[in-house]
């Protein structure tokens, strides 16, 4: 597979790539098992936020309840210290429910991009799960970090700009995890490489999906908003971060 090619529009998209220092401390292997955990909540937030925005903004209410109840038991392991469930026989459940239905051709646009994107993104989820048990690496909660909240403060707060803001940062959260699983690969062991390098398959697209949604609501040409948005993630990736975390900025000397 060409990696460079694939790469090319995630680099392009992105106002900065990652600072040497994140990849410096990230390649160290004391810090896997905190990349590991926090790549895990990473991948069901994605998932989370696809939700959110088909059972805001499309959903009628029983597929809205479908997809509520794919979340569930990822849910409630990762942040309510619920049992491990079997997230093989899960990811096999996945599609067989209900989906949500809607006349609007955007919402069922939507609705496609977003349901594959929930299935990859959870499917991603206990791949990464996998990888830290192989390795003993035991679930344990950890704190989010300021990345999402720094890119949601400056969403606009009505609509029908809120959902434009929030699908263009979007596209910006996905491409700096493209980016990153990159960054990342060349330092880890060859079955986690491998692993990071197959998911560029699948998450390279998604903020394409994103912006294309995002420009099909709007009245105008979104680039302003984008290149806005480009400003604010950048920053947050270039300042110095007290947290250590995959969507982290520059790491503080302890």
């Amino acid at each position: 597979m060409d990696y460079p090619q694939i790469l090319s529009p995630v680099r392009q998209f992105l106002h900065c790539p990652t600072p040497q220092a994140w990849i410096d401390q990230a390649r160290d292997p004391q810090n896997l098992p905190l990349l590991l955990t926090d790549h895990l909540i990473c991948e069901l937030k994605a998932a989370q936020t696809a939700m959110l925005l088909v059972r805001k903004y499309v959903a009628d209410k029983p597929g809205a309840e479908a997809l509520l109840a794919w979340l569930q038991p990822y849910e409630a392991f990762a942040f309510r210290e619920g049992p491990e469930p079997d997230f093989v026989a899960l990811h096999k459940q996945i599609g067989k429910s209900v989906m949500p239905e809607t006349d609007d051709p955007w919402g069922r646009q939507l609705i496609d991009s977003m349901v594959l994107l929930i299935k990859e993104e959870l499917h991603h989820f206990w791949q990464v799960r996998e990888a830290m048990q192989a390795r003993n690496i035991p679930y344990v909660k950890i704190s989010a970090s300021r990345y999402a909240k720094g890119m949601l403060k400056a969403v606009r707060t009505h609509e029908p700009l809120t959902l434009i803001d929030k699908l263009i940062c979007g596209a910006y959260i996905e491409a700096r995890s493209c980016e990153r699983f990159a960054a990342l690969a060349p330092f880890l062991d060859n079955d986690l490489q491998k692993f990071y390098l197959s998911l560029l398959r699948s998450e390279a697209r998604h903020f394409q999906d994103y912006l294309a949604l995002a420009q099909q609501v709007s009245q105008e040409d979104i680039s302003p908003r984008v290149r806005h948005f480009g400003e604010v993630e950048a920053a947050l990736i270039v300042s110095p971060d007290n947290k250590f975390r995959f969507h982290s900025g520059v790491p503080v000397a302890s």
